[in-house]
């Protein structure tokens, strides 16, 4: 009696041993290779979102008249007491006040910073505005944002932590505002996982301060 032909499903099966990658070793042997996950590293997910810096060019301004020589710029004096400029590439703001200062913000980096505030000197400079050479750039703020992958328990971070550098209320605001020493920033941490640095004065601010909170977190045991 011929004997019934197993399922579909089981003739079509592999054994586990053939769905296994064999590579021939230096040594002539051969050995499965194991592909291990990469470790999730915060840092990787570090974000500029917007830079803020300022400069002065020597000189004062008559706002109603680089409004009308500078095309696109904005001026209302009764919501904003100066000059808004807006720069296309780089993306950028350039708040223009009749003291001669100049804040840029809104850059993604400190290279669009300086490059975005090239591109208003140049401007000034066509209209006859005498700005001086090589004005002083200083970046006030860096924001950042920053991804720690993991959900967080925010009223145990709080007591962790130590209240005296703490801010937390959830009635207010749904994020837990914990201040630095060093570096000297203001990080704003959510249950999500996702933080916001902002106080930095340079890119590695942002690096070292995720190494810390890391640091931290998974020292108490809550990351």
């Amino acid at each position: 009696m011929q004997q019934p032909l197993p399922p579909p499903h089981y003739r079509k099966a592999k054994p586990l041993a053939a769905l296994l990658k064999v590579y021939k070793g230096l040594n002539t042997l051969n050995s499965v290779v194991i592909i291990m996950p990469e470790i999730y590293d915060p840092k990787k997910t570090i974000k500029i979102e917007n830079v803020v810096a300022s400069t002065a060019i020597g000189a004062t301004l008559d706002l109603p008249k680089i409004t009308l020589q500078l095309d696109g710029a904005d001026y209302n004096k009764e919501r904003f007491p100066g000059v808004v400029y807006r720069t296309k590439e780089p993306k950028t703001a350039a708040l223009i006040f009749g003291s001669g200062k100049i804040v840029c913000t809104g850059a993604k980096s400190i290279d669009d910073v300086h490059n975005g505030l090239k591109k208003v000197f140049s401007e000034l400079k066509s209209m006859g505005v005498e700005v001086m050479d090589n004005p002083e750039i200083i970046v006030q703020n860096i924001v950042a944002s920053a991804d720690l992958g993991a959900v967080l328990n925010l009223n145990a971070i709080a007591i962790g932590l130590g209240l005296e550098n703490i801010e937390y209320e959830p009635e207010q605001f749904p994020g837990l505002v914990y201040r630095i020493a060093e570096p000297k920033v203001v990080m704003l941490l959510f249950g999500s996982g996702k933080l916001v640095v902002t106080g930095g004065k340079k890119p590695a601010d942002a690096d070292a301060a995720v190494d810390k909170i890391v640091e931290e977190l998974d020292g108490l045991g809550l990351l």
